[in-house]
């Protein structure tokens, strides 16, 4: 059955399908591009369908950022609890994470930032989880054995840059980023990754895969 014969027949959809639908509304077009009517001719339903669902706009935006959260927020942190030999390997994880679209979704981080800067209650849960995520960056690096004020500062310094590319839409190809990535886990953490560890991180490697069996183990 087609489009087009599903809202004939009176199909509502899912509220999966108006979640994604929603989302890349957002993505593409910010929070504004965000409307029940347009969705519903995009989904080819009706604007009365959406009601099965949401209960509204609001209920629509407010599920949106739950999925910011379980996008981006909830894998970060993750990442630093993940399982490493080494201090250097425990950033490489939390670098990963970054770069993979699939751990942190830079494009929704971008959209509900931008969303943050005309919406206070947004703004205020932007700041809940840049939080959260700094506490985490800065628990694994006292983990590591870092002083209180070293791993606070350390932890700002990798937050921040990585929400620099995203702000900035960075362009970046990834060889360069890469060549880059054992300067910059020498400046977050003190310790250079040996060879064996950036081996292991690079694009194709078992390791740097979300499924590595090693992942979501603690030290």
């Amino acid at each position: 059955m087609d489009a087009q014969d599903m809202a004939g027949t009176g199909w509502r959809g899912s509220r999966e399908g108006w979640l994604d639908a929603g989302y890349r509304a957002l993505i593409e077009g910010g929070v504004d591009a965000v409307k029940i009517m347009p969705l519903a001719r995009q989904l080819n339903l009706s604007r009365t369908s959406f009601y099965w669902f949401f209960h509204d706009r609001e209920a629509l935006l407010a599920a949106l950022l739950d999925g910011w959260h379980a996008r981006t927020t909830l894998p970060l942190t993750a990442a630093t609890r993940h399982y490493a030999e080494t201090q250097a390997e425990a950033m490489l994880n939390v670098i990963g994470c970054f770069l993979s679209a699939e751990t942190f979704d830079s494009r929704l981080e971008f959209a509900v930032r931008s969303w943050a800067l005309q919406d206070r209650a947004v703004e205020d849960r932007v700041k809940v989880a840049d939080d959260a995520r700094i506490a985490a960056l800065t628990r694994m690096l006292t983990e590591w054995g870092h002083d209180p004020m070293s791993a606070d500062v350390r932890a700002r310094t990798v937050y921040l840059v990585q929400i620099g590319y995203i702000s900035m839409q960075s362009s970046e190809d990834i060889d360069t980023r890469l060549s880059r990535i054992p300067s910059y886990v020498h400046i977050y953490t003190g310790a250079a990754p040996e060879p064996r560890e950036i081996a292991r991180f690079t694009p194709g490697s078992a390791a740097t895969s979300p499924a590595d069996g090693r992942c979501g183990a603690r030290r």
